[in-house]
């Protein structure tokens, strides 16, 4: 049957997870594990037609999620709201690795409307690939109901990261040509299915947050009182994740807004130069005197405040950067607009005019 438009916009509270270093220092983690642990912020951008890549990059530090439901009756999971994927996954009962057990798990037979697929495919991270199998069930968030939404059930999950994980699964939102093709994306189903008040979603990331209160996500709408001043629009160059151009560079530079990624990423070849502008790295009792860089977007310039600084367990204040080696469609360098620059900024992610918009948050 025809579902109805919702009236209104539906917003997700997010929590603010414990970061990783926290997590696993509780579960006793020898600390030589944890220095050992790199992985390559870009890998997720490296895309073939063979394998569907998620994000899950800078997973020590601290991510956002909110809760959804799947099945009838409802079964209830944590997600990471990601705009730098499209896919739907969660942990489900045919995975029996620790990480699996560790987190709620999807169990199709207790679900009335769930339909098998039967599809499996790996979805790629910088610390290791996890295995689904795709299915079909009602998913619930809040006052939105979307009908034979495609999903993916976790077969195996490796322990490093996912047993440490605070969310249990991720739920994209880039466009269609990041998932798995042959396949509506949520966003997609959410609009045949009128299922959002306009074409848009918006993130708020509170800059002082609780494990309670993180943030918001609001699907089909803006929340005026979220920021202050004008918003400042720039069109998405394509139409696969949320890629917009800058001014970052002499030549131009492209950059992907991901509320997936927890750092900024940035080019290798300018880390040097950027460092030096901050100051390096201080100790937490300078961050307020630090120097505010700005970035130049849609003519624009955009600040990057002392939120840059991440706060570690040992009481210092470290840049909340990385360096990345990935060339954008245009073979110029690419950056990362992870949560340390999203915090500062109510973000606006306009579908039906393929635009980002960017406000001081409040």
């Amino acid at each position: 049957s025809h579902l109805s438009a919702v009236s209104i916009p539906c917003r997700i509270p997010l929590k603010k997870g414990r970061s990783m270093r926290e997590v696993m220092r509780e579960n006793r983690v020898p600390e030589g594990f944890l220095k050992g642990l790199k992985g390559d912020p870009g890998r997720k951008y490296l895309l073939s037609n063979a394998v569907a890549y998620e994000p899950l990059t800078n997973y020590l530090n601290s991510f956002y999620f909110g809760e959804i439901s799947i099945g009838t009756p409802p079964q209830n999971f944590l997600v990471l709201f990601d705009t730098g994927s499209s896919n739907l996954w969660v942990p489900s009962t045919y995975c029996q690795t620790p990480a699996c057990e560790n987190h709620a798990m999807f169990n199709c037979s207790l679900s009335s409307t769930f339909s098998d697929i039967g599809v499996t495919y790996t979805l790629r991270y910088g610390f290791g690939d996890l295995s689904v199998v795709l299915g079909s069930d009602t998913m619930t968030i809040q006052n939105i109901v979307v009908k034979n939404q495609e999903f993916g059930l976790s077969l195996d999950e490796p322990s490093n990261p996912f047993y440490y994980l605070d969310f249990d699964g991720i739920l994209g939102m880039a466009y269609p040509g990041v998932g798995i093709s042959g396949y509506n994306t949520l966003i997609q189903n959410m609009m045949q299915q009128s299922q959002l008040t306009e074409p848009i979603f918006s993130f708020y990331y509170s800059r002082n947050p609780t494990y309670n209160y993180g943030g918001e996500v609001i699907l089909g709408g803006v929340d005026s009182q979220l920021y202050t001043g004008e918003v400042l629009w720039t069109p998405v160059v394509q139409e696969f994740y949320w890629k917009i151009a800058t001014g970052w560079c002499s030549q131009g530079c492209h950059g992907i807004v991901d509320t997936g990624t927890f750092l900024l990423t940035i080019p290798g070849q300018f880390m040097s130069a950027f460092l030096q502008q901050l100051g390096y790295v201080v100790d937490c009792s300078s961050v307020p005197s630090m120097p505010t860089l700005y970035f130049a977007i849609s003519g624009a310039q955009l600040s990057l405040p002392p939120s840059v600084y991440v706060l570690n367990n040992d009481g210092v204040c470290s840049v909340g950067v990385e360096s990345t080696y990935v060339s954008s469609t245009n073979g110029q360098p690419l950056w990362i607009l992870g949560n340390v620059f999203l915090r500062q900024y109510y973000s606006i992610f306009d579908i039906a005019n393929n635009r980002v918009g960017f406000a001081l948050s409040a």
